[in-house]
């Protein structure tokens, strides 16, 4: 097992997406970084943020560290946008 994937297999209930998940999605929500709320989640299993800094770039790790997740009325107006175009309208 490489560093980067030793977490990987840890499971807990995701608060955003309401089902179990591994850290492996966590650590890949965000395409190439991290979902946003991932230090809150997992740092009470193991030290997630030293985790992080380590397997990020530091490029990756600023982009992380500043990004501001969208506000709920954004992301409800992006999920309806987005079921609208599933459905043809």
């Amino acid at each position: 097992m490489s560093e980067i994937t030793r977490y990987d297999d840890r499971e807990i209930r995701c608060p955003k997406l309401g089902h179990e998940l591994t850290f492996a999605y966590c650590r890949r929500e965000g395409g190439e970084l991290p979902c946003f709320r991932v230090i809150r989640c997992w740092e009470g299993f193991f030290p997630v943020e030293s985790f992080l800094r380590e397997s990020l770039s530091p490029d990756a790790w600023e982009t992380f560290r500043r990004h501001t997740p969208p506000d709920k009325l954004t992301s409800l107006l992006d999920l309806i946008a987005k079921a609208q175009q599933r459905r043809g309208g």
